[in-house]
């Protein structure tokens, strides 16, 4: 990848309209979408391309759709990744099927794996000329006399540091975010149920459905994705896991796939996971302040939901849009306004998530937390489609 300097001693490198800090979905989209408006970007990670993270990978409608308007979705599906074209939800011993309708250019959805999509993007940002530099971090802001972020202090892997100027510098550096770290962004809402939830993947089961199921005080979900694999994921009220789960995953995760969803429980009896176990313990939903004098939070660094509805990367992908947009209208205004939509969009959505990761619903009430989490997607994406709508070129210079 692109380095952004070719001497790595300590000082100051070349400017750039935004520095984006993270290269997943979120960071990834908006550097993409950042340099297709011809700002000049910096897009840094620490991690290496492709590595993997943990995620129920799920795409819904809304970030399926952005992979269509960016003109995406033909490398997802030539990657390999299967079409999901239905959704079933098994309440208890009843199974509803719901067919994925064709809309707007999207006839399926996908669940791509994290070292495909996750790289996908970054390469796109490249592509649409963006600078790449994996194995960096941010290790500080530079301010201006009046408290203005106006750059980034970056560390590469060999030990160099880089002070780089930047109109705007962007956290989608993750759930423990040091942009938000070091800029003190406020948390403003929070959610009041987490679950604990355990990630595997299985060979050989079916691909051309996603299955959520339900009984009391759990849930399970097995989503399709590349390499024949399907996520196979447990979730739990946060206490149960740490209780019961925590100390021997791998007997926890059998027992709740057993007790929540006996069918899928058989089908990988006799099989071999593709991957070891890997646990999160949970985290309450939130929404942070995520834009400031020369600095805005995209992804979960700025606004986080349980993973019980799968809805992450869809809002990464939804809010990197949203993001790009404001920056490349150059007023910290606009960035003001991304935030009150992203807020807008995201309420519905993240309190029937919460309510979902409470379990303290029969499957009646469920039912209609269902109901009411479609129609809330559904406006998402007409509220996606509607952008394209929006009066104003967008301004030719960065967020002041």
């Amino acid at each position: 990848m692109d380095r952004f300097t070719k001497n790595t001693s300590t000082g100051t490198s070349q400017r750039y309209d935004a520095v984006v800090v993270g290269a997943r979905c979120a960071g990834a989209a908006t550097a993409m979408l950042l340099a297709r408006q011809g700002l000049s970007v910096l897009l840094v990670d620490r991690d290496r391309h492709g590595t993997d993270t943990l995620s129920t990978l799920a795409l819904m409608r809304a970030g399926v759709l952005e992979l269509y308007r960016w003109g995406l979705v033909d490398r997802v599906r030539a990657a390999g990744t299967p079409p999901i074209t239905s959704t079933s939800f098994i309440y208890g011993d009843e199974t509803i099927t719901v067919p994925i309708k064709s809309r707007n250019g999207v006839d399926a959805l996908f669940a791509p794996r994290r070292t495909l999509i996750d790289a996908l993007l970054a390469d796109a940002a490249l592509d649409s000329g963006a600078a790449v530099v994996y194995g960096a971090r941010l290790v500080d802001l530079e301010r201006g006399s009046d408290g203005r972020v106006i750059g980034a202090v970056i560390e590469e892997r060999g030990g160099g540091v880089r002070l780089v100027g930047a109109g705007i510098v962007i956290g989608a550096d993750g759930l423990w975010s040091t942009v938000v770290r070091l800029v003190g962004a406020a948390t403003y809402r929070e959610g009041r149920h987490a679950c604990g939830v355990v990630y595997t993947f299985w060979p050989g089961l079916e691909n051309a459905r996603t299955r959520w199921y339900y009984r009391p005080g759990v849930g399970v979900g097995a989503i399709p994705t590349n390499g024949g694999d399907a996520c196979v994921f447990i979730a739990t009220p946060q206490g149960r896991f740490h209780a019961e789960i925590r100390t021997d995953m791998e007997a926890g995760y059998r027992r709740v796939l057993a007790e929540c969803a006996p069918d899928l429980a058989a089908e990988v009896a006799e099989k071999t996971p593709s991957e070891r176990l890997r646990g999160f313990p949970g985290q309450a939903g939130l929404m942070r302040q995520s834009h400031g004098p020369g600095w805005a939070l995209v992804g979960d660094a700025g606004y986080f939901k349980d993973p019980i509805t799968a809805h992450g990367i869809s809002d990464a992908l939804r809010d990197a849009e949203l993001l790009a947009r404001a920056v490349g209208r150059g007023s910290d205004r606009a960035l003001a306004e991304y935030q009150s939509t992203r807020d807008e969009l995201s309420r519905e959505l993240f309190e029937i998530t919460d309510a979902i990761a409470g379990f303290e619903w029969d499957f009646d009430r469920l039912k209609v937390l269902h109901q009411d989490l479609s129609k809330t997607m559904n406006r998402e994406v007409e509220a996606l489609l509607g952008l394209d709508a929006e009066v104003g070129p967008p301004a030719a210079g960065h967020a002041s």
